[in-house]
């Protein structure tokens, strides 16, 4: 960490002192112990990491990626593939308890439902997170009970969403609104925060952050970005999105750029209901586009598309994350992104009021989305588009290209070994 670096989360310390919002230390904590932990407890943590893949290391060698994920597709089932397009939160593998309920460790049901529909990853919110070796047996837990590795995500920010660095138990940094960060002007900023959230999350087990927000903030009426963004000019954010890219996957976690075609100008709280973005294509590529641009540029594996609707660019109301021409015509072709297309949660009310979980996941996928975040009912969603597939609805070569997407990022991060 540099001096600018300590400098900064010591004053921005002493602003926050007495604010819950962010309780946790913004320098690491000493052992509470007080001394050297023993040697059995050093074992126990050492397994745990092992198990979460906490101490994974990166795959460079493009050829070794590719082949090796070539082969992996080559062995998997056609359910196994479909499986890997889902990145769900724990309700959804043990429905026993409700929504939103508090799990804390791996059931002998999410064993059950990762063996019967084998998640790509899954994601952990606050709500999940509640002490260090808690959350290492949680992710090692989740990661032996499936029969492939699992991307385990979190929403990382900074800021208001900080899933982790909002709990002092966690001993990790917490860091200002990237509002405050981008007002620094400084894309080193950004990257040593970004090197920082990696590093810990890391430690934990996880793999994918879905951060940075890569929206420009241009609306007083917005109601979903608003101090998460780096800031409304488009330069300044580009800049802070590529630093803070460039410092994550340094620390081999991927960076997902979000949400994608740009949410800053909206009026409307797609968690909500239904949102429609008022600009044409020319007016989204001098702007909301650059700092995505800027992202891909900086090689983040992930972009998560939104589900706010474009209808100047699609002339038709249905969301982002449902559309071939953002996500094919716009992502893939325009722009040569070939990492993964993420949606953002499926279970925001702008899907849920309009859909089914099976016709959304069905719907994003044909339009070309490579992981379905979220769906309102798991095995609804897997059971429907495994009888797309079977129907010919979606084919099935378009499953292996997005497949085939995902494992090359597990294999370059690790997931599966590390440098061979």
């Amino acid at each position: 960490m540099s001096k600018k670096l300590a400098v900064l989360l010591c004053l921005f310390s002493v602003v926050l002192s007495g604010c819950s919002l962010f309780s946790a230390e913004l320098v690491k904590l000493p052992d509470p112990s007080g001394g050297e932990p023993a040697k059995e407890e050093e074992k126990e943590k050492k397994t745990l990491k092992e198990r979460a893949y906490a101490d994974r290391k990166e795959v460079t060698d493009t050829a070794t990626i590719l082949g090796k994920a070539q082969e992996l597709l080559q062995k998997m089932t056609l359910e196994e593939k479909i499986g890997q397009m889902f990145i769900v939160n724990l309700e959804l593998l043990d429905d026993s308890q409700g929504s939103y309920y508090e799990f804390r460790k791996c059931t002998k049901k999410m064993k059950k439902t990762l063996k019967k529909y084998p998640a790509g990853g899954v994601i952990l919110f606050a709500r999940n997170i509640e002490k260090r070796k808690q959350v290492l047996r949680l992710n090692a837990g989740l990661q032996e009970a499936s029969p492939y590795p699992l991307f385990v995500t979190v929403d990382e920010e900074g800021g208001d969403v900080a899933r982790i660095g909002s709990n002092r138990n966690m001993k990790t940094s917490a860091f200002p609104p990237m509002e405050e960060v981008g007002k620094q002007g400084d894309a080193g900023y950004a990257q040593e925060i970004g090197e920082t959230i990696g590093r810990d999350i890391a430690s934990l087990g996880f793999n994918v952050d879905f951060a940075p927000v890569a929206d420009i903030n241009t609306s007083e009426l917005n109601e979903e970005i608003g101090n998460r963004s780096f800031g409304s000019d488009t330069e300044l954010v580009s800049d802070m999105v590529e630093g803070f890219v460039g410092g994550i996957q340094s620390m081999n976690v991927s960076a997902t750029l979000k949400h994608f075609p740009g949410q800053g100008s909206s009026t409307g709280d797609t968690h909500k209901g239904a949102v429609n973005l008022e600009k044409d294509i020319t007016n989204l590529r001098k702007t909301d586009f650059k700092p995505f641009q800027r992202g891909m540029k900086a090689g983040a594996d992930f972009i998560m598309v939104s589900h706010i609707s474009i209808s100047r660019v699609t002339e038709d109301t249905k969301p982002a994350s449902m559309s071939e021409i953002v996500m094919k015509s716009i992502l893939r072709t325009e722009f040569e992104y070939d990492g993964v297309i993420i949606t953002d949660a499926m279970d925001m009310a702008a899907i849920t009021s309009e859909y089914t979980a099976a016709s959304a996941a069905v719907a994003s996928i044909q339009a070309g989305a490579d992981i379905v975040l979220m769906p309102q009912n798991y095995k609804e969603a897997f059971q429907g588009v495994l009888d797309a597939v079977k129907e010919g609805t979606i084919p099935e070569k378009q499953i292996n290209e997005s497949v085939e997407r995902i494992l090359r990022v597990k294999v370059k991060r690790g997931l599966f070994g590390g440098e061979t």
